[in-house]
């Protein structure tokens, strides 16, 4: 039930013209987005990066939490122009070659008919399905945005954000602490980069269980520089499996973040 909600409260981050989605929109105009699509993430999850999942969950949460699922995410920068890819909490955000390989794909089959906010919804839930979590009837019908600004990111939560401020954050979007916690459990197949966690680790956090405390030392070291930023997962047990696990790992004190 709680992944259900999860990838639920996704469509709903951010008001929409939901009169005009509905599921198997693309039903006559193009038949085979859908498949398509999954066969993608499925040949890129399989073959060659299965912690993809994750980043594209976390692309299409980017996504819909600034201007709504409209894939401004995936607008480049120019030399006049930033684009919300310039954010700093953007930096890290994945998954931008599987929905450019996606609409390449049906580009050649279905010409200018399917939107690519769209393919972003469909890539997560296929990314959620692929790991173990249920698959769900996505609503599309959405179209793209054509604004993209780096500082309507700002207001996305990060890891440094406390709670309070996290709930404000989810409150400004008409959320409630539930779904907030809800939604955090998405990152059971996520993982992060050392930076976003590092201070923990030299202040010798005593929140943390000290066996991963040590792990996680051994993995990061003690320097900063971007060329010694590995990753870990945030979910230490069931890392590549949709399942509540990352919750029970926070009460076990075996969370990376603060």
């Amino acid at each position: 039930m709680q992944f259900t909600i999860i990838v639920v409260i996704l469509f709903f981050i951010v008001p929409l013209a939901l009169a005009d989605l509905r599921v198997g929109f693309y039903s006559s105009s193009c038949p085979k987005a859908e498949a398509i699509v999954r066969k993608v993430v499925q040949r890129n999850y399989l073959y060659i990066d299965r912690s993809i999942a994750g980043g594209l969950l976390r692309l299409h949460f980017h996504d819909c939490f600034v201007r709504g699922c409209d894939a401004s995410i995936l607008i480049d920068p120019t030399e006049d122009n930033e684009s919300e890819k310039d954010a700093e909490a953007n930096e890290t955000v994945r998954g931008f070659e599987i929905i450019d390989k996606a609409k390449k794909k049906l580009e050649k089959v279905c010409p200018s008919t399917v939107s690519c906010a769209d393919i972003i919804a469909l890539a997560a839930r296929d990314a959620v399905s692929i790991t173990g979590g249920p698959w769900y009837a996505v609503p599309t019908g959405r179209r793209d945005g054509f604004v993209s600004n780096p500082s309507n990111a700002e207001i996305l939560p990060g890891p440094s954000s406390t709670v309070s401020h996290a709930l404000q954050i989810f409150t400004s979007k008409g959320m409630t602490l539930s779904e907030m916690v809800t939604l955090m459990g998405a990152h059971t197949i996520g993982y992060a980069h050392c930076g976003f966690f590092r201070k923990r680790l030299e202040g010798r956090d005593s929140t943390m269980d000290p066996s991963l405390n040590e792990k996680l030392v051994r993995l990061c070291g003690n320097s900063s520089s971007s060329n010694n930023n590995p990753t870990t997962f945030l979910d230490q047990n069931t890392s590549f499996v949709f399942d509540n696990q990352f919750y029970e790992e926070i009460v076990n004190e075996r969370g990376a973040f603060h």
